[in-house]
């Protein structure tokens, strides 16, 4: 699937328009814009091309989404030290700098365990501490790293944007503490 014009991502953006998900957006109740999404995009979207594939652009575009609105920075499908890095909190300076501060959030497009597991080796040379490498996945696999599930009636990821969120006021990211969470 093509990063330019993507059916999943048309049709997420599209949906994240409607006026119910601007309003809960305006008042900052994420968890419940995300069940909103999950509880009527869900079902489509992994119709919609090969499904882990299909789940992790869903994802991928529903916490870009969620991150402009919650006021995080953030950096998206960046590349440092020739590894790719789906999304780095807040940005790639603090991760090279005082990787104890950044925050990187691991979406893999596939449930090949043995690829998870590659990809978060190389992940650990650019971040060491393994407590700052998230994973966004369709279902539960035996990891160390905090794993939040994407999908319909599974309370985890629901709260991936209050706990990205406190991870930024904790390691002191917000300078002005206008998060909108």
């Amino acid at each position: 699937m093509s990063e330019e014009s993507n059916p999943i991502k048309e049709y997420l953006f599209e949906y994240l328009e409607s006026k119910k998900i601007q309003e809960l957006a305006s008042q900052s109740k994420f968890p419940e814009l995300i069940n909103d999404v999950l509880e009527n995009c869900f079902d489509r979207v992994i119709l919609m091309g090969e499904k882990e594939e299909s789940i992790a652009i869903f994802a991928t575009g529903l916490l870009h989404y969620l991150l402009t609105n919650a006021l995080i920075p953030s950096q998206r499908k960046i590349e440092h030290k020739g590894v790719k890095i789906d999304i780095v909190i807040p940005n790639l300076k603090t991760l090279e700098n005082d990787p104890g501060k950044a925050l990187i959030i691991y979406i893999p497009k596939t449930m090949d365990i043995n690829e998870i597991k590659q990809k978060l080796d190389s992940l650990r040379k650019i971040q060491p501490n393994n407590k700052n490498i998230w994973l966004v996945l369709s279902k539960k696999i035996d990891s160390q790293n905090n794993t939040y599930i994407i999908e319909k009636k599974n309370p985890s990821f629901l709260k991936i944007i209050v706990d990205i969120g406190q991870f930024a006021n904790v390691q002191g990211q917000n300078k002005f503490k206008i998060l909108r969470i």
